[in-house]
């Protein structure tokens, strides 16, 4: 009458109930991702920079990059000249291409980018000036996607 039988093998205090758990919790950590994931997904896009041009067709392949950034030259409708984001005049070009480029100047890439609104002879003679301040590697970039 007074015996009382344990079948579950735990002991009267509960010792059981302090036992270490052996998983992880991973929920935490998707979470976190998710919301990295989310962050990137919005910003990545705001992260090209460059100034807005009308670029021409060509059917050519795209041009691969390697290890060195090409230095990204654009003449927009109005004519004017931006190294990246910077306006820069025709005199000063030569000097901060050099400045931006890295320290092999035959080996850097130099895009020029042209409006298709803009005289022919004017692109030309962007990458002349390119050319005479030394540098050899120079691409014209085009709009495939029309």
């Amino acid at each position: 009458m007074g015996l009382s039988l344990q079948s579950s093998g735990r002991s009267r205090r509960g010792n059981d109930r302090y036992r270490q758990m052996s998983e992880i919790n991973v929920t935490p950590f998707v979470d976190v991702m998710l919301v990295l994931l989310i962050v990137f997904m919005v910003t990545a896009p705001l992260l090209t920079a460059g100034v807005e041009v009308n670029l021409p067709n060509a059917d050519a392949p795209a041009i691969s990059e390697t290890n060195n950034r090409p230095i990204e030259v654009t003449l927009n409708a109005k004519g004017e000249i931006f190294v990246g984001e910077t306006q820069v005049s025709v005199k000063k070009l030569p000097s901060l291409l050099k400045s931006v480029a890295s320290e092999n100047i035959k080996d850097q890439k130099i895009f020029v980018r042209g409006d298709q609104g803009i005289e022919y002879g004017q692109v030309m003679g962007i990458i002349s000036i390119i050319n005479k301040a030394g540098f050899s590697k120079i691409a014209l970039l085009s709009d495939p996607t029309r």
